[in-house]
């Protein structure tokens, strides 16, 4: 397959990053020669390229027209359409854009993109700011993923002092309930595929599939706290900001500490049920005064991964129990994670998954990047005489450290195990390392 990336910044480069690291051919271009030397200097295994996305004379250099994916991820909006629209009438079979406007996402506007040669599009800070609303809807777990219209979920939740599931072995059969299954452990810097003779320790980070009826019980389980969230403090007014305040429920009291004025102005015209307050978060003084001592969650979506790693520390210091920071640096999330500052949210990252998951061939209905760990949660859609069907799932010889957790199946979820035999039209849920997700996906061709 032969991919080309336009835009070589954080999203373009890592999406061909992960692209080059599955084998696939990926041609990079960029207006500016300098988004290139880090990847030089890796000796990564692709092509790049100094050019105009909207220059046809570029873009036949780059051989556009033979591309099977053309992906456009400048800064720029209309840059982005325009060159999609380039490419496609060149030739390229398929086409995607990132774009800012959420009004171009709506299905009555998908036909009219893909006349004008745009067949995907994708909003990064939309997506990131999806998961901040979907992690606000509980207090006790990091990150929450939904499938197949909610009849399954996985959730991240840390461990803590005195839960059942300590030091239980995982061969003494006590995890075999059938009301969820344990599919990962981030333990430091380590994930562990959970085996026979391990055990689940204090404060480690759990990755859990089940349904929604189960919740309360992996609550108790990893015996954890439940408490509503009321009262949630922002720091800084950023579209991924606006687009979590967009999908929250109205009962729940939103502030916005943002320090340039003007912006406050803007946001109080298109945030109608929030708090605007022109103010700078990271002043203790200032999250003092604003009430800091009575709010349930703090929210860091600046474009400042450091600031945000502070101010939510500093939230954490003043009695907020829950935090959530826009991390975009790596090693940034590595190190939030070691502070078990609550939640990190790389848009990237969330990014990279969406737009992997149109390279795929089988029928894959969702693609979900796990922040703290190298891996994804993929949903495939089983079709007829895919192999996966062959036999029960003991007897498949499935790749190293893959987990298939659950599957739905008639509208309803299971909990997978040994004995389960997936069935044509299922819906399975899997724990994927990132390098092992085409080694996966040839069961469900």
């Amino acid at each position: 397959m032969k991919i080309v990336i336009v835009g070589a910044g954080s999203v373009g480069r890592y999406l061909a990053t992960m692209m080059v690291r599955e084998n696939l051919a990926v041609t990079l271009m960029d207006e500016d020669p300098g988004n290139f030397e880090e990847y030089l200097r890796e000796n990564y295994d692709l092509l790049t390229y100094r050019g105009k996305p909207t220059s046809i004379k570029d873009l036949k250099e780059i051989s556009a027209e033979k591309a099977d994916l053309f992906i456009a991820v400048t800064p720029h909006e209309s840059v982005n359409i325009t060159a999609c629209m380039l490419a496609r009438n060149l030739g390229a079979k398929s086409t995607l854009a990132r774009i800012d406007n959420y009004e171009y996402l709506q299905p009555a506007n998908k036909l009219f993109f893909e006349k004008l040669g745009v067949n995907h599009l994708i909003y990064p800070e939309m997506l990131a700011g999806t998961e901040i609303a979907e992690s606000l809807k509980t207090s006790w777990i990091g990150q929450y993923l939904s499938f197949c219209n909610g009849a399954m979920i996985m959730i991240a939740s840390r461990v803590r002092a005195g839960a059942p599931i300590l030091d239980k072995p995982f061969k003494t059969g006590y995890f075999n309930h059938g009301r969820y299954r344990i599919v990962a452990v981030k333990r430091k810097a380590n994930t562990i595929i959970p085996k026979g003779d391990d055990e689940i320790k204090e404060k480690d980070l759990v990755y859990f599939m089940t349904m929604p009826e189960n919740l309360d019980f992996v609550r108790e389980q990893a015996g954890r706290e439940d408490y509503d969230i009321r009262n949630v403090i922002f720091m800084g007014g950023s579209r991924i900001t606006r687009e979590a305040i967009y999908q929250m429920p109205a009962l729940i009291n939103k502030k916005i500490l943002e320090r340039d004025k003007e912006k406050c102005y803007q946001l109080a015209d298109k945030l109608k049920d929030t708090l605007i307050v022109n103010a700078d978060a990271r002043d203790i003084e200032i999250l003092k005064e604003e009430g800091i001592k009575d709010t349930h969650a703090f929210v860091a979506a600046t474009s400042n991964s450091e600031a945000n790693i502070l101010a939510c520390l500093a939230a954490k210091r003043l009695g907020v129990r829950r935090s959530i920071a826009e991390v975009e640096n790596v090693d940034y999330v590595i190190l939030a994670e070691s502070l078990d500052i609550g939640t990190a949210i790389n848009k990237k990252f969330i990014a990279a998954s969406y737009i992997y998951q149109i390279t795929l061939d089988a029928d894959v209905l969702n693609l979900h990047n796990l922040t703290y760990i190298n891996a994804e949660v993929v949903e495939f859609m089983v079709k007829e005489k895919s192999k996966i069907t062959n036999s029960k799932i003991k007897n498949i010889r499935l790749p190293a450290e893959v987990n298939i957790g659950g599957l739905v199946r008639d509208g309803k979820g299971f909990i997978v195990d040994g004995d389960t035999q997936i069935q044509t039209g299922d819906n399975v849920v899997a724990f994927c390392p990132a390098t092992k997700i085409r080694e996966l996906e040839s069961f469900f061709r």
